[in-house]
């Protein structure tokens, strides 16, 4: 996988299991791939949506 699989994905981020390691006793590394500028506009939007809904 690459980050171009994952663009126009509306998440905020996709939890890669594969590449996620456990380090040690005490540490996790944690992959995830992510859209930047789409998910962002997909949380803004929610946010306007809630707003709208709540009549803020």
């Amino acid at each position: 996988l690459v980050s171009v699989d994952f663009k126009g994905n509306p998440h905020s981020s996709i939890f890669d299991a594969k590449l996620t390691k456990v380090i040690g006793k005490r540490l996790v590394k944690v992959f995830s791939w992510y859209d930047n500028e789409w998910g962002f506009s997909c949380r803004m939007k929610d946010l306007v949506k809630m707003i709208a809904e709540k009549g803020l």
